[in-house]
């Protein structure tokens, strides 16, 4: 036996002297393995690259195609006044702007604030035959106010009459374009995802994540008003109200992202991420209108719950909770479903424990 040869590594006796042969078949198998890696490292480099390039589209086109195509479509508006002079009003705004404005007829002006008031219509225009006046509401949308004071423009230069101009509900004063309205409704959007990808992640147990998440919603509720209408003074209405429709936009957000994570797993909650956020957010229209949206996207946007619930939120707090009943009947719908997936999806869960126990 040679000097040099190897010993056993449980001390018994030596082994084999590994041979020429035996040297090169573990040159090539490293060779091989290295080989392997480096190809399908690069293949994974690139396909990641490329999704993550796709990704980037889809959010940019789901954000910014929106507002680049933002303009009146439909938008509703009251016209009052002599029939002849709200006929050639109608004619004017058809051949202006031609499907921008959806009109109706009321009786006199005060049925036109009403119209405002109750949510029915953005903006009014009365043709009074001492002077033609135009009705908007900056609380309803800044954007559709400052449509028609430019409207209201075009009709003193063609008329030659005075054209008055009422903000029939005014913004808040501290934030008289809404801007801290708009940009209040996105951190609840993230938040409620994060709380509901984090419920299903890190806490176990129906009741304790069904716990967790009205928790969370009266917590958010209380303390995100305080602030966005103390401080901010970006609300300016009845502050459990606000608090009230605020947390039900986070609880609804939180439940539903838990329900589908809890049935469907990972899936579930990619699927709410692209629904609430890549969806939901870019089309609630907060910073106009709905119907400031390119169409049928808009109307989407409303049953999605960042539309439903920034149009709760601005109805409770700008107009006492008139036309508050669709978001409201959204959101709950949200929650119920979010509220049915979680409830199965620890049902099956907890089925399947058992089987593997048994």
């Amino acid at each position: 036996m040679s000097p040099y040869a190897p010993l056993s590594t449980d001390g018994g006796a030596p082994g084999p002297e590994p041979g020429p042969a035996d040297s090169a078949a573990e040159a090539v198998g490293a060779a091989g393995a290295r080989a392997g890696r480096g190809p399908s490292g690069l293949r994974l480099a690139v396909v990641l690259a490329c999704v993550l390039a796709v990704v980037q589209l889809v959010v940019v086109i789901a954000f910014a195609w929106p507002n680049a195509r933002s303009g009146p479509h439909d938008v509703p508006v009251v016209l009052a006044g002599p029939g002849k002079a709200v006929a050639a009003v109608e004619d004017h705004m058809a051949r202006a702007k031609p499907g921008a404005f959806d009109t109706s007829t009321v009786g006199d002006e005060q049925a036109a604030r009403e119209a405002i008031e109750d949510r029915d219509a953005y903006a009014a225009i009365v043709a009074d035959p001492a002077g033609p006046k135009v009705l908007v509401s900056s609380a309803a949308s800044a954007a559709v106010a400052a449509a028609f004071t430019q409207i209201a423009g075009e009709i003193e230069e063609q008329s030659g009459k005075p054209v008055a101009v009422e903000d029939v509900r005014a913004a808040p004063g501290k934030d008289p374009r809404g801007a801290g309205f708009a940009s209040s409704l996105l951190p609840l959007v993230l938040t409620g995802l994060i709380g509901g990808v984090l419920i299903t992640l890190k806490v176990s147990g129906l009741r304790n994540r069904l716990a967790a998440a009205a928790t969370f919603a009266v917590a958010a509720g209380l303390c995100t008003t305080a602030v966005v209408h103390g401080w901010i003074g970006a609300l300016d209405g009845n502050y459990l109200a606000e608090a009230s429709a605020v947390g039900l936009v986070v609880f609804t957000i939180t439940v539903t992202v838990a329900g589908l994570g809890t049935a469907l797993g990972h899936r579930g909650i990619g699927l709410a991420l692209v629904t609430i956020l890549l969806l939901g957010n870019p089309l609630s229209g907060v910073s106009t209108a709905p119907e400031m949206l390119p169409e049928p996207w808009g109307a989407l946007g409303q049953l999605l719950p960042p539309g439903a619930g920034a149009s709760l939120l601005r109805s409770t707090s700008f107009f006492d909770g008139a036309g508050s009943g669709g978001p409201l009947a959204v959101l709950l719908a949200w929650a119920a479903l979010g509220l049915t997936l979680l409830v199965a999806g620890a049902r099956v869960g907890r089925a399947k424990h058992l089987t593997v126990a048994a």
